[in-house]
């Protein structure tokens, strides 16, 4: 499938590794430009230089704000950032509230934040795509971690109504949800519910307790892995994907499903 994306302008939010590095490599190889804005100084060596790279904050409007400033022709934006409370949360009185704090400023404020920067100059080009990486935890109600299963249940719900605000514009807004991925995010998970918290016959390794957790909860039994998002997220912000918007795309081997 020809995606005809040559030349046009990405940003994604997290490109140093993972989904986000992914993504950031899906649409170099569709011919797009590619500009990543990231913590993590090691995105800067990342392909040999194809992307361009800003380290900053998405917590930071400010911050935010002057890139969105330095890329006055943006087509495509990704955020792809997460982060989980570090806490186990079997029952969500093992946390404290102070554990919520950055968990939501990170997945759904820093979210916001991008939406500010960039929605307006999308709407004003009558252009361009926005994509959020969300969760299978915001749907569920998972108790893993409370305050993650909760700022990205917000999230997709923001994601419907920016989608709603830019449609008339032409502007189309999606979330792609991961079931299970070999993440640095994913291994935290195992990690914040060793040992204490969870039963003793979980088990201590985690290849096996991911193993496991994907032959219980996932119809098609296997990982999920990070090219597949790039092929979701380069389509959707494609010419095949003009009437796709304010939806939340699984791709979680059929772990949720709505009826």
């Amino acid at each position: 499938m020809q995606l005809q994306l040559e030349n046009q302008q990405a940003v994604v939010f997290g490109a140093s590794r993972g989904i986000g590095h992914a993504i950031a490599t899906g649409f170099i190889a569709e011919g797009c430009r590619v500009a990543a804005f990231d913590r993590d100084p090691v995105a800067a060596e990342v392909d040999d230089g194809s992307i361009a790279l800003t380290n900053g904050d998405a917590t930071s409007f400010e911050e935010v704000q002057r890139f969105a400033d330095s890329i006055p022709e943006a087509d495509h934006i990704v955020y792809s950032i997460g982060v989980g409370s570090g806490v186990g949360g079997f029952p969500f009185w093992n946390q404290q509230p102070s554990d919520w704090a950055r968990v939501v400023d990170v997945n759904l404020f820093g979210a916001v934040n991008v939406a500010h920067a960039f929605a307006p100059r999308l709407a004003a080009r009558r252009r361009g795509s926005m994509l959020f990486l969300v969760s299978v935890a915001g749907q569920i109600g998972s108790q893993t971690d409370p305050p993650y299963s909760a700022a990205k249940a917000a999230l997709i719900n923001f994601v419907q109504c920016a989608a709603r605000d830019l449609a008339p514009f032409e502007v189309r807004v999606n979330a792609l949800s991961p079931g299970m991925v070999r993440t640095d995010l994913n291994r935290s998970v195992w990690q914040a519910n060793q040992p204490a918290n969870q039963p003793a016959d979980l088990p201590a390794d985690y290849d096996e307790w991911a193993i496991e957790k994907i032959r219980r909860l996932s119809p098609l039994g296997q990982w999920q892995t990070p090219p597949e998002f790039a092929a979701m997220a380069t389509f959707l912000a494609s010419e095949h994907a003009r009437n796709i918007t304010g939806q939340t795309i699984n791709i979680d081997g059929g772990q949720v499903m709505h009826a």
